[in-house]
């Protein structure tokens, strides 16, 4: 078997991974807000707690996020892919079990501590490695496309997670099928994923350590062996940071455009149930109608712009689209319009595998783990910000004291939050990339 059929398998497997993976999680999505209000609220269309309760899980999460994502991305570097996705994969099954059990009161308080908990070292780490091990295995000339692919099989994972809690009887067949589909998931990865192709870290990091070994013995240390420090500190994130302007305006547009989605996504579950009594299967018809147009966008359009386009330009489009997105949703007057907005996401869901493209190219390839997991800790940073801001707007906005009449006035603000990003891409001057790729552009293509 050849380098590249070895490769592209990898890749093969680890697209179904992540769908599998994802296809559990997002299973969840449209019932948790109904399950959420009936055992906080039961009877009631809006629910101050379950807002606050949603917020304080974000942050805490985000608080947990923002170390170990650069920590989990960092180790990855040096100890593989596989070895750092079987750890979250296993524990994101465990919340989803107590659910699958029961959905009484005292059971979903268990379910939020312990899904606060795993999310602390899971949320963002599957998607973290999964970018990662693209990076090891494409060329930089198609990172762009395969980001894309990747994020396509996300949106795909997304629509079919939705059609089956859309056609599934009740809350808890949802969580049954979830937490048995996410047991699938690791074992699938476990079994089929091979390792990353990560020769040129390997590479490095034995040359470090001979130079290390190299300098011990002629300074006449007795033990020839040190181990190299991969833990990393702030200082290696901010280091990071400094080592490309470019690098520095994607993480500024990371932040500020995960704020603004963040935003987006605590409130408008609750702002949609409050002002147009949305249920479960309201929920999925809307997220069916997103991930189907980030299919179309992200497995066909995407690939045929990143011909013709930078990652700058596409990164700017799929900014100016989601801030118009977010804005028709909080000015929504009769439901079709929510249905409309969510067409929107066609062109919006540009932004993500773009900006993840643009940061896999400002470092080499023993610092991709590294590279992904700060822009993740950024992402997860921002969740810590986004419930101070928003869950207490869409507590006032939705409730009968707010200051004035204007239920999507929390979504406003994550759209502003948006433009900010937008607004910061379109300075984005991309330099030419600091290595060479010519070994992966010779064995490794991405097929759509």
């Amino acid at each position: 078997m050849t380098e590249k059929t070895i490769v592209s398998s990898g890749l093969g497997h680890l697209f179904m991974t992540v769908f599998v993976f994802n296809f559990a999680n997002f299973m969840v999505v449209p019932a948790i807000t109904d399950v959420s209000m009936a055992a906080l609220c039961p009877g009631e269309d809006e629910c101050s707690l379950a807002i606050y309760l949603t917020g304080i899980q974000q942050a805490i999460t985000g608080m947990g996020s923002l170390v170990m994502m650069p920590l989990i991305g960092n180790l990855s570097d040096h100890y593989g892919r596989k070895v750092m996705l079987t750890v979250p994969m296993m524990l994101a099954t465990l919340p989803l079990v107590i659910l699958a059990y029961s959905r009484e009161r005292n059971f979903f308080y268990a379910y939020y501590a312990l899904k606060t908990l795993v999310s602390m070292i899971c949320e963002g780490s599957v998607l973290c490695l999964a970018h990662a091990y693209v990076a090891d295995n494409v060329a930089l000339g198609r990172r762009g496309s395969a980001f894309g692919i990747l994020s396509g099989i996300s949106s795909c994972s997304f629509v079919f997670g939705n059609l089956s809690t859309r056609f599934l009887p009740s809350a808890a067949s949802v969580f049954q099928v979830s937490a048995a589909v996410s047991m699938v998931s690791v074992v699938y990865m476990r079994i089929f994923l091979p390792e990353s192709s990560m020769e040129a870290a390997v590479i490095a990091v034995s040359s470090k350590e001979e130079t290390v070994n190299e300098c011990l013995l002629e300074k006449g240390c007795t033990n020839n062996r040190r181990p190299l420090r991969t833990t990393p500190s702030l200082h290696d994130s901010i280091s990071l940071l400094r080592s490309s302007w470019t690098f520095s305006q994607a993480a500024i547009v990371a932040f500020f455009s995960s704020l603004g989605e963040l935003g987006l996504y605590s409130a408008l579950l609750y702002y949609l149930k409050a002002e147009f009594h949305f249920d479960k299967d309201q929920f999925a018809d809307l997220m069916i109608i997103s991930g189907m147009a980030g299919i179309i966008s992200q497995m066909v359009l995407m690939p045929l712009l990143a011909k013709v386009m930078n990652e700058e330009k596409i990164l700017a489009i799929g900014l100016i689209f989601n801030c118009v997105h977010i804005f028709l949703y909080s000015v929504a007057w009769v439901p079709w319009v929510i249905y409309f907005a969510a067409t929107f996401q066609i062109l919006a869901v540009f932004a993500g595998p773009s900006l993840r493209s643009i940061v896999s190219k400002q470092v080499g390839p023993t610092e991709q783990g590294k590279a992904q997991g700060c822009i993740t800790g950024l992402c997860s940073f921002a969740s810590i910000v986004s419930p101070l801001i928003f869950s207490p707007l869409t507590a006032l906005f939705l409730s009968d004291n707010a200051p004035f009449v204007f239920p999507g006035f929390s979504l406003v603000c994550a759209a502003f939050f948006v433009m900010i990003a937008f607004i910061q891409s379109v300075l984005i001057r991309s330099p030419p990339p600091p290595v060479s790729d010519s070994k992966l552009d010779d064995s490794v293509s991405v097929e759509p």
